[in-house]
């Protein structure tokens, strides 16, 4: 079996595709699927790029497709520094700042976080995490795990989320290993006698006590590995103290 052949059925499998599924999702025959995963037919760039769009890949796993047959890769994967990357630092930079008084940051597939506007840089500071460091490592201290009051119930979706990307990527060793060690030390039991909308973050630090949710943005049409991995995350008050806070510390002067 060629490079290719495993690497495609790897990815089908962890798509939970039979191959006729694969084949109709792609508009091909089933015959050619199992041909390309037996390594009797080889593929076209073209046709990578179809069973790539069908199986959802993201752009690193399109160019080893590439690369085990043959091809050259297609996607780059420029410095965040790059003079070609300025429009998207200005855009992310503008996303940001609107989002003020609201906290919010980018951040890359390992949670590092490559952009904070200065609410952010204001309020998690408060719990250690600054520009440059990785989520995945922070919320794995006790220290700032007993500065979140409902941790256990922001653990459990945290988990489930890092499990999600870890599976959509192929399997990303970091995730999988904070999803665990969060999961080992967390109760499985979850109370639904009380269920909100969505599950806040709520901060307690001193007398401190701030609430938050987010929602994420996502480059559309990413052709660049770093902006494939790419991530907005905006954070905003689930309660009107909070609320008021953050407009508050945003009006104050910084020390």
């Amino acid at each position: 079996m060629t490079q290719f052949a495993q690497s495609l059925k790897t990815w089908r499998k962890s798509r939970r595709y039979s191959q006729l599924e694969l084949a109709s999702e792609a508009d091909v025959s089933s015959r050619h699927v199992s041909f390309l995963e037996s390594g009797r037919a080889n593929p076209s760039r073209e046709m990578i790029e179809k069973l790539g769009d069908a199986l959802e890949l993201p752009l690193a796993a399109r160019n080893q497709l590439l690369s085990h047959a043959g091809f050259a890769m297609r996607y780059p994967q420029r410095k965040w520094e790059a003079d070609e990357m300025a429009p998207i630092r200005a855009a992310v930079d503008y996303t940001l700042n609107q989002h003020a008084p609201y906290p919010a940051f980018a951040v890359d597939r390992l949670w590092t976080i490559v952009q904070m506007n200065e609410p952010a840089e204001r309020l998690f500071d408060m719990v250690g995490l600054t520009l440059g460091q990785r989520i995945i490592d922070i919320v794995l201290r006790p220290e700032v795990q007993a500065l979140i009051e409902n941790w256990p119930d922001v653990a459990r979706h945290f988990a489930q989320r890092l499990r999600t990307e870890s599976a959509a990527q192929g399997g990303v060793e970091e995730l999988d290993a904070t999803a665990d060690a969060i999961a080992s030390d967390t109760p499985s039991v979850l109370d639904a006698s009380n269920l909100e909308p969505v599950v806040p973050t709520i901060y307690r630090v001193g007398e401190l006590r701030f609430s938050l949710f987010s929602t994420i943005a996502q480059f559309g049409t990413p052709e660049d590995l770093t902006l494939d991995d790419l991530r907005i995350e905006l954070f905003f008050p689930s309660d009107k103290a909070t609320d008021e806070f953050l407009k508050a510390m945003a009006s104050a002067p910084t020390q």
